[in-house]
């Protein structure tokens, strides 16, 4: 782990993510790339637009005030001995957030967010849950101030499908650098309802031919999908709940829905995403 984006709107919620993410570069010697997002309208940024001389102070302005809110965060007691990289860029949040990831070969993204329900959650969009649905990297959300980042127990929720492997074996990997015991769980629903016999036929399907085998296997048994993780994470306190995403687009994410989202949305407790 060498290069962890944060981005920030210089809120709450993005300072406990750098908190976080401050902790995990003095343990790993990683460096940080703090990243805002300057959303201006085009004719502020784009050079070839009209008026650009009268735009140009306009530009200048928020680029100072940016550059000054900066200032006030990597003055924080916490950062000290951490290198952070200032980071502005003009584009929409989503589209910055994943062009800096790769422009710096980062190995984590870590954001803060507080979560959303009801109509709040169907009808604003949220630069997190973008981030999480796309990122080929994992994503940390941190949802609370977490002076001390340990975490004992760590859940990956998965219905040992094939294409579950390759973001479980990135949680097992994950799990080991923050020194965590790792729960991989299936969730079991009447919808879905299998035997103990068929579940654990398919876990051991699952793990054959893999390489590690530190975790604890658990069956959980639950009304919805999404309960039944954040019951099982309630249960044993996990510290940390894992989760793979698709990346559905279009009608697929809308007709599907997207349990990552949901589960970064409602859980309390810190949650990180693998792209499948």
């Amino acid at each position: 782990m060498k290069n962890i984006l944060v981005p920030t709107d210089f809120s709450e919620q993005a300072e406990n993510a750098l908190k976080v993410a401050a902790q995990f570069a003095k343990t790993h010697n990683a460096d940080i790339y703090l990243l805002h997002m300057l959303e201006l309208p085009m004719q502020l940024i784009d050079p070839t637009s009209n008026n650009n001389s009268q735009n140009l102070p306009e530009s200048l302005f928020f680029m100072k005030l940016a550059h000054k809110r900066f200032e006030e965060v990597l003055a924080s007691d916490y950062l000290e001995g951490v290198t952070v990289h200032e980071t502005v860029h003009f584009h929409e949040a989503f589209d910055g957030i994943m062009e800096v990831s790769k422009e710096h070969d980062c190995d984590l993204i870590i954001m803060g967010s507080h979560g959303a329900t009801g109509f709040k959650e169907m009808f604003i969009g949220s630069n997190t849950e973008k981030v999480v649905r796309y990122s080929e990297i994992p994503v940390l959300v941190i949802k609370q101030e977490i002076p001390n980042f340990r975490v004992d127990n760590f859940i990956f929720a998965t219905d040992f499908s094939e294409e579950t492997k390759r973001p479980f074996n990135e949680a097992v990997k994950f799990a080991n650098k923050i020194d965590a015991n790792i729960h991989l769980v299936y969730i079991n629903t009447a919808n879905k309802f299998k035997t103990t016999e068929e579940a654990e036929k398919k876990m051991s399907n699952f793990l054959e031919g893999m390489e590690s085998k530190t975790f604890n296997l658990h069956i959980y048994n639950d009304r919805t999908i999404e309960e039944g993780i954040l019951n099982y994470a309630q249960s044993i306190d996990a510290g940390l709940i894992g989760i793979s995403t698709h990346g559905r687009k279009g009608l697929a994410h809308f007709f599907n829905g997207s349990l990552s989202e949901d589960i970064v949305n409602h859980a309390k407790r810190p949650v990180i995403t693998f792209k499948i």
